[in-house]
């Protein structure tokens, strides 16, 4: 689960080859370009992340009032200084300061929340339960650049610019009065909010449309019998695009019965943080038995950062015509396993063009 904080870590100092006057400071792999000088190697810092909003005091302190995204000049956005892409601010520590520690509420740094979707991704919900919804996120390779181990088996997969979609299918026990499918978003979904399927403001719910039109309910409980007889709830995830989604449509309108672009990522068994997720192999196997369409995948094979990389950047498959940049990948083990620290293990690395885009939208 991809958490927002502000940590104090130990940053690495490299030198700019395009400019005599700056440095790059490197947390991780992220990289944030600073003036020669102002950090050494090894020295404490906050690393404040892309995504960030900081207070009027902070700006102030650091010079960059108006400077930042945004319509209030305060967020935290992805910058290429001098042909080197710069990721993130460095703050210097502060006395007491400790490695490891979240510094964001002492500096009233908070994470930015994307604006209202558009009243289509919209609707009425209910409270499902968090033993009805997935809470899910995918943490940044440059955060964790030591969990993928050089030559395992990986798959890389097309990160594709929508919105989460989840559709549950619950077994005859855990089914309340709202029915045995659960629809929802990522933002509600994490709350445990999930759109009411009867409600009729719900008609042209993005998401219910995606539900209904593909007939998922109906396909899930025809390919998972024994998983739901056994009490095990089923949840397909995927992304919706298309037209009025993103900024990247993917050249995708809804059909004649309304329904948008969808693929699937990621398939669940089980109660959330009580299942599995399906491996590579079940996964693919699962897609064709439902007829649904999987994310791209673009890659099997061992796993280096020179092939991640090589990957990462160019143009979309999912029309086959390549008319948008491409968001990224996604990378995890063709066996699912687990680490200490991040959890379940897959990473995304994002493309650096789709970063520095102009006009593009956020909505969850």
């Amino acid at each position: 689960m991809s958490t927002f904080a502000v940590l104090v870590v130990r940053v690495v100092i490299e030198p700019h080859d395009n400019a005599d006057a700056l440095e790059i400071a490197r947390v991780g792999d992220y990289r944030s370009i600073v003036r020669k000088g102002q950090f050494t190697t090894g020295e404490l810092v906050a690393y404040i992340p892309e995504q960030s909003v900081l207070p009027e005091v902070l700006l102030d302190e650091l010079g960059l009032r108006g400077k930042l995204a945004g319509k209030e000049g305060n967020r935290v956005k992805a910058i290429k200084l001098r042909g080197v892409l710069s990721q993130g601010l460095v703050y210097p520590a502060r006395a007491g300061w400790r490695e490891g520690q979240d510094v964001a509420g002492e500096l009233g740094v908070h994470k930015w929340e994307p604006p209202a979707p558009p009243a289509h991704m919209n609707g009425v919900v209910y409270g499902a339960g968090l033993d009805r919804c997935m809470r899910y996120d995918i943490e940044n390779f440059k955060a964790h650049p030591e969990v993928l181990v050089a030559g395992e088996a990986v798959v890389f997969t097309e990160k594709i610019h929508g919105t989460w979609c989840q559709i549950g299918y619950l077994p005859p026990a855990m089914i309340d009065d709202q029915g045995h499918l659960v629809v929802s978003s990522k933002g509600l979904a994490s709350k445990g909010l999930a759109f009411r399927p009867d409600a009729a403001e719900n008609v042209d719910n993005l998401y219910l449309r995606v539900a209904r039109g593909l007939q998922v309910d109906r396909k899930i409980s025809e390919v998972f019998v024994a998983e739901l007889a056994a009490e095990q709830p089923i949840f397909v995830l995927g992304e919706v695009f298309g037209a009025g989604v993103q900024d990247l449509a993917y050249g995708a309108k809804p059909d004649a019965n309304g329904t948008p672009g969808f693929r699937v990522f990621d398939i669940h068994v089980g109660r959330p943080g009580q299942g599995s997720y399906l491996g590579d192999e079940a996964l693919e196997r699962a897609c064709a038995a439902l007829g649904l369409p999987r994310v791209p995948v673009l890659y099997r094979g061992p796993f280096s950062r020179e092939v991640m990389l090589a990957y990462t950047d160019g143009k979309e498959t999912v029309t086959g015509k390549g008319i948008h940049i491409r968001e990224g990948i996604v990378v995890r083990p063709c066996v699912e396993r687990r680490d200490p620290e991040l959890g379940r293990v897959q990473l995304k690395s994002v493309s650096e063009k789709y970063l520095l885009r102009a006009g593009g939208t956020e909505y969850n």
